[in-house]
């Protein structure tokens, strides 16, 4: 097996030794996630969005992801913790002036910077190509370098004008220490909204249902004899309880009587062309050689 016409073998190919641990370049990498999606890897092209651990990904494949989550996917980890749309923000990127394309070096007779980044900080002008650090504002979604964050100290955001906070700060493609910390001040952001939307569910419930002590003191009331009250009213009525029920029904029957609606054709302010118009008037009468010998559902048909 081997060995034969005048071969001969070294120790390296005889005995198998220890893999060799592939060391991944570090600023590669980093470069790579400023360059390509981190759901779909494929380039990044506006609208970008990110988590709420700091990684950039195409808006697409986000809503994709959410609108049918069983469908199998690379990476499908690095989105496990977005719930919905509302888990995103949309990041205001600066574009780099040096950026020329992707065709920037079709023809190859030029020399090609594999460092140039797609996007620059508008402070400090440093390059988005992972060498810098970078982050952006929850409130706003503008994206600044760290340097230029530190370096001029404000509460107001550079590009836009909005207030924010120093917690509003999102390290975008951090270390694994860093995403970390990230993902203890997301649980504990979610916490707390849950706390506050059970005690306004409480609150609401209690307002809503009163309290049962005054519910039945309100419902309540005391018994009432019938007999006694009926034995005292025929008592003070005496002989002028039966004028005053009489006047009482005549009353009521002429109040019935006024209320009663007379017919069309008694109205006498009411002129014959205005009455012909109703199927009480005569014109609408018809006679036996007028009426037909089966039922319809129109009465009046002729």
């Amino acid at each position: 097996m081997g060995c034969d016409g005048g071969t001969i073998p070294k120790r390296h190919e005889l005995v198998k030794g220890p893999k060799k641990v592939v060391k991944v370049d570090r600023y590669a990498e980093l470069a790579a996630k400023w360059k390509y999606c981190a759901l779909s890897q494929e380039r990044l092209r506006r609208p970008i969005v990110s988590c709420e651990l700091g990684r950039l990904f195409n808006k697409d494949a986000v809503i994709e992801y959410l609108l049918d989550k069983t469908a199998e996917r690379p990476n499908v980890d690095t989105v496990a913790h977005i719930r919905g749309i509302k888990d995103i923000k949309e990041l205001n990127f600066v574009d780099n002036p040096a950026w020329e394309g992707e065709s920037r070096n079709a023809k190859g007779d030029k020399y090609e910077d594999m460092n140039c980044g797609l996007f620059i900080c508008p402070v400090v002008g440093l390059e988005a190509n992972g060498k810098h650090r970078f982050c952006y504002l929850q409130t706003c979604g503008c994206v600044f370098s760290e340097r230029a964050m530190k370096e001029v100290k404000t509460e107001i955001c550079h590009k836009c004008g909005d207030p924010f906070k120093a917690g509003d700060a999102v390290v975008l493609n951090g270390t694994k220490e860093e995403v970390e910390k990230l993902r203890e001040k997301m649980e504990e952001r979610r916490s707390k909204a849950k706390t506050k939307k059970s005690k306004k569910g409480k609150a609401a419930e209690t307002v809503s249902v009163p309290c049962p002590s005054e519910s039945k003191e309100d419902t309540e009331s005391p018994p009432v004899d019938v007999e006694a009250g009926s034995s005292l009213q025929n008592d003070v009525a005496g002989p002028s309880g039966s004028t005053s029920s009489s006047k009482d029904s005549k009353s009521s029957a002429a109040a019935s009587s006024s209320t009663t609606k007379r017919s069309v054709q008694q109205m006498e302010e009411k002129s014959e062309i205005f009455k012909s118009l109703f199927t009480t008037h005569s014109s609408a009468k018809r006679t036996k050689d007028q009426t037909s010998n089966w039922v319809t559902h129109t009465p009046y048909h002729f």
